[in-house]
């Protein structure tokens, strides 16, 4: 996001320095006024900033993280019949159904990685993308894990509060809009606490690295994540 923004930064000015240079005499200066100078020491201070940023989304995605099945985008033809109904297991869960069975799920994973000490842990999702969707498919959800496990439960101490447009680079490493939530956290509640975080499907894990990097930010410790499923793009053939 910082590089686009200040490319398209640099295409609105760059006029005014074409102006410049052609009512100068010096008309083989390339930037004039240093802005060569200046133009590097801020690629610079971009390129530290994302070291920095990459090094945290590290540190989340070596956590461990368990998933329940593989999923296979509809593009993808070739599946059996096992992979068609995870596929529609996700699609259930996303649109608020079929959460008892992932909830049963979710607590015998967080029974058999932490025990008696799920009672210290807070169990939160990754907010959906926007408030309806966000209650939806994980309100009745988390109330169930937690009432499973005796784990807390954090799902109302993280508000959806609106959505903007942001570009974004797919897999493919083409560049695309798209529509990406603005959450609000209740940062003096998380301070301090172990986390568990949940979302329903993990492809690179950036957006859940994301996630986990900000709570850790608020100074909570976040442990590990868990997901319906993973995306995968290729089916292995016998």
């Amino acid at each position: 996001m910082h590089k686009i923004f200040l490319k398209q930064v640099e295409r609105i000015f760059c006029p005014e320095f074409a102006l410049l240079v052609a009512a100068s005499p010096l008309k083989k200066q390339k930037h004039p006024f240093g802005q060569a100078a200046k133009q590097q020491n801020k690629r610079e201070k971009i390129r530290e900033h994302m070291a920095h940023v990459d090094d945290n989304l590290q540190k989340q995605l070596a956590k461990p993280q368990t998933w329940f099945c593989k999923y296979f985008p509809k593009r993808i033809r070739n599946v059996g019949e096992k992979e068609v109904a995870d596929r529609q297991l996700v699609y259930d869960f996303k649109d608020g159904r079929s959460h008892e069975a992932v909830a049963q799920m979710t607590a015998a994973s967080l029974k058999e990685q932490y025990g008696d000490g799920c009672k210290d842990i807070v169990f939160v999702p990754v907010p959906a993308s926007t408030t309806e969707k966000n209650e939806l498919r994980y309100k009745a959800f988390c109330e169930r894990v937690c009432a499973l496990t005796g784990a807390i439960n954090g799902y109302d101490h993280v508000k959806v509060t609106g959505g903007r447009l942001a570009i974004h680079e797919n897999r493919k490493l083409e560049k695309e809009i798209r529509k990406v939530s603005i959450i609000e956290f209740d940062e003096i509640w998380f301070k301090g606490k172990n986390i568990v975080t949940f979302d329903d499907v993990i492809t690179r894990g950036i957006t859940w690295a994301t996630y986990s990097d900000q709570l850790e930010n608020l100074g909570a410790h976040v442990l590990s994540g868990i997901f319906l499923a993973k995306t995968h793009y290729k089916v292995k053939t016998n």
